[in-house]
């Protein structure tokens, strides 16, 4: 009975999507979190302060997880499935924007204060300038900082809220002023930055259009892209972009891919090829036929993916939080101590003290340090995702950083996955291109990937199959035979022709040679003996030798090959492409001891393959990589990182992004900590004051997002 009633319960837990307006600091993240988990029935709350989303685990709790967020200072909203992020919103003016406004005319009324003060010299007269001043600019932060501490969760706002009172208590009206208005201004920019990564990482579902012209049995109709079904045909246009995934139906073109795959040559798309939403038709007119709902569709899930990744914390994340949830507390104690206990203790009056209280509580707040790490991951991970690579959290984008050692599936990942034509060798002289003539005609119907690839190789050379086949026999474990043009043929391995008694003589040198290179040989013979040696393997990819040279510029140490093939054509593949270690004639679970074994080796160890025959081996490795995911749901659900093209080359790009990620946080979090500590010195000299202590704070938060933005724009690490 309770087996059943835990089944109930995990059949009923929902997982919603919820917007939440005016969030201005990481922290305030971590209060939303914090009040909404207090709910019953909540079972995981994640937001993420860089697209404002919350996720939400629960069973059937809407009104209070809204209620919840609106008791943490916020407007909170249900988004209802994924397409609002494919709607470009119109940018706010300034003027629009309350908070903006408000902190405009704080500034007026600070600059009147401060002309009344200096300029004429009158002080009473400035004051209520700057109480002003302080009411319109520190509106936000005042209801912020009241709700942080009904909620036990001190923050920025918190502090600050204390410091401007305190300051007016002490009759430091132009100071309190300066510290709410240049506060103010500081969330404001920190805001504006933050929306700009927000609406660059946006672009990628705005690719796909809302609407679809839908072929229907009276005519062309166009229909919202929520209204397709699947099974619908949809008209794709020249220059139009593909609103949904599916598979052409008609016509002939080059797709644009790059949105969904990174690669940057337009893919060939006949009849039966995949096509993604968010993809660019270029040439010829398409009919899609309709393969998943807009949910469904690969951009959706890739953005989908990239949220929830931008939302997973990092190590280095975890740690700031941690630090800061003690932190804080810390100060505030110090700084109540710092005001009260030198007076009692005859240290002097309490103005001075109090006021060396207040400006350690706004340079101690660890603002630029909480933000220094996520607003880097958010930035890497966008970054990573306009170039066709899903990095699917900070833990991972992290991890990779730290590779010393790179394992590789070989088939479908260093090479094609399908064999090819790779020697044509025609032992009777003058019989020019008939042998392969007649092997493609034996081969003609077969559905063996080996036939497949004769066929394609004669067609390739314009050679056409001929039509007088007749008494042809499939021979299964050696090869095929019949009867072309009145003459009998055989095609097919050494063993066809020792069966049928024909000699080997003249071709078993070369069948050796041939064998040793890791080839798979295939004889053409008459009843007599062999006219022609075709030598067939799994074409290695154009860009794996590229690959692997810029890895290891990279500075990866060391580069490995693992393969259930013979131990002579992986040496082969190997010895092609450069890489420097091997291990063939792998199972599934060798491969995925192989890794437990480089882990040992080298500590930190990527896995690249297909995603879905490999899986053990890379859920076991530090970062699993699958290539080609694009379509592919398997593949995006097993790896950590996925090529969403077949890119190999990218595997480079990933690497260097995931090292100037670490290197970037490295930097924010040092300059954050040297700038409080300079500042902290300054206070207990005596020659910092309030405005400048939130200047410092300000700055130090905008300088720190800057530098984690750069991650944004480079596209050449």
């Amino acid at each position: 009975m309770e087996n059943l009633q835990a089944v109930k319960m995990a059949l009923s837990v929902k997982r919603d999507t919820f917007m939440v307006k005016g969030l201005d600091c990481p922290s305030c993240a971590g209060k939303v979190e914090k009040r909404v988990l207090q709910i019953e029935g909540v079972q995981e709350a994640i937001l993420n302060f860089s697209t404002s989303k919350l996720y939400v685990k629960h069973q059937e709790q809407q009104n209070e997880i809204l209620q919840a967020i609106k008791e943490t200072g916020h407007e909170g909203t249900l988004l209802e499935g994924r397409r609002q992020n494919t709607k470009k919103g119109q940018e706010t003016l300034w003027y629009q924007n309350k908070r903006t406004l408000l902190t405009f005319i704080s500034g007026i009324f600070t600059l009147v204060g401060l002309i009344l003060s200096l300029a004429v010299g009158n002080k009473d007269a400035s004051i209520p300038f700057f109480a002003l001043a302080m009411v319109t600019g520190g509106y936000h932060i005042a209801k912020s900082g009241l709700y942080a501490v009904k909620s036990l969760s001190l923050d920025m706002n918190f502090l600050m809220l204390v410091a401007a009172i305190g300051a007016a208590f002490l009759g430091e009206w132009s100071e309190g002023a300066a510290v709410v208005f240049l506060f103010s201004i500081g969330n404001t920019l920190q805001v504006y930055t933050m929306d700009k990564t927000r609406r660059a990482i946006s672009q990628l579902m705005e690719l796909a259009p809302n609407e679809a012209l839908l072929k229907t049995s009276s005519g062309e109709v166009t229909v919202p892209v929520e209204e397709l079904s699947i099974g619908d045909i949809v008209i794709i246009k020249p220059g139009e972009r593909i609103p949904i995934d599916g598979t052409v139906n008609q016509g002939y073109s080059f797709v644009n891919q790059a949105p969904i795959t990174g690669e940057s040559i337009p893919v060939e798309k006949m009849m039966g090829s995949e096509v993604f939403a968010g993809t660019i038709n270029q040439q010829g007119l398409l009919e899609i036929k309709v393969t998943k709902l807009v949910e469904d569709t690969t951009l959706s899930k890739i953005m989908n993916m990239v949220e929830e990744a931008q939302a997973e914390k990092a190590p280095s994340q975890q740690f700031v939080d941690k630090f800061a949830k003690y932190y804080t507390p810390i100060v505030v104690l110090l700084a109540v101590a710092i005001a009260f206990i030198p007076p009692l203790i005859g240290g002097g009056d309490f103005a001075p003290w109090i006021k060396k209280a207040l400006i350690l509580l706004v340079i101690s707040c660890p603002c630029a340090l909480v933000i220094s790490t996520p607003v880097s991951i958010v930035s890497a991970i966008g970054n990573a995702s306009k170039q066709g690579i899903l990095i699917k959290g900070g833990i991972h984008l992290e991890e990779a950083g730290r590779i010393k050692a790179i394992a590789f599936d070989k088939t479908g990942t260093l090479t094609l996955g399908r064999p090819s034509v790779i020697d044509v060798e025609i032992l009777r002289e003058k019989e020019g291109e008939v042998p392969l003539r007649i092997a493609a005609t034996l081969e003609k119907a077969s559905e063996h990937p080996i036939g497949r690839a004769i066929v394609k190789k004669a067609r390739y050379k314009g050679i056409v199959p001929d039509v007088s086949l007749e008494d042809f026999q499939a021979i299964i474990g050696q090869g095929v035979k019949g009867r072309v043009q009145g003459k009998n043929y055989y095609l097919g391995n050494p063993r066809l022709f020792q069966e049928n008694k024909i000699s080997l003589e003249a071709a078993q040198g070369k069948i050796e040679d041939y064998q040793k290179e890791g080839k798979t040989v295939v004889l053409l013979g008459d009843d007599t003996d062999i006219i022609c040696i075709i030598t067939v393997a799994d074409e290695i990819r154009d860009m794996s030798k590229t690959a692997i040279e810029g890895l290891k510029e990279a500075g990866i140490e060391s580069t490995i090959m693992l393969t259930g093939d013979h131990h002579t054509t992986a040496k082969t593949v190997a010895e092609a492409i450069g890489i420097q270690e091997f291990k063939s004639e792998l199972l599934p679970e060798n491969k995925l001891e192989a890794v437990k074994e480089l882990i040992q080796k080298y500590d930190k160890v990527a896995m690249v393959g297909d995603g879905i025959n490999d899986t053990p081996a890379l859920a076991t490795a530090s970062v699993g990589i699958a290539m080609g995911a694009a379509g592919t749901d398997a593949a995006l659900e097993t790896a950590d990182i996925a090529l969403m093209g077949d890119d190999l080359n990218k595997l480079a790009y990933v690497v260097m992004l995931s090292r100037k990620t670490l290197k970037i946080i490295t930097q924010n979090i040092i300059f954050s900590i040297v700038v409080k500590a300079l500042f902290l010195i300054l206070t207990f000299m005596g020659r910092a004051n309030l405005w400048m202590a939130v200047f410092a704070d300000t700055g130090a938060s905008i300088i720190v997002i800057l530098n984690g933005m750069r991650l944004l724009k480079n596209k050449s690490i």
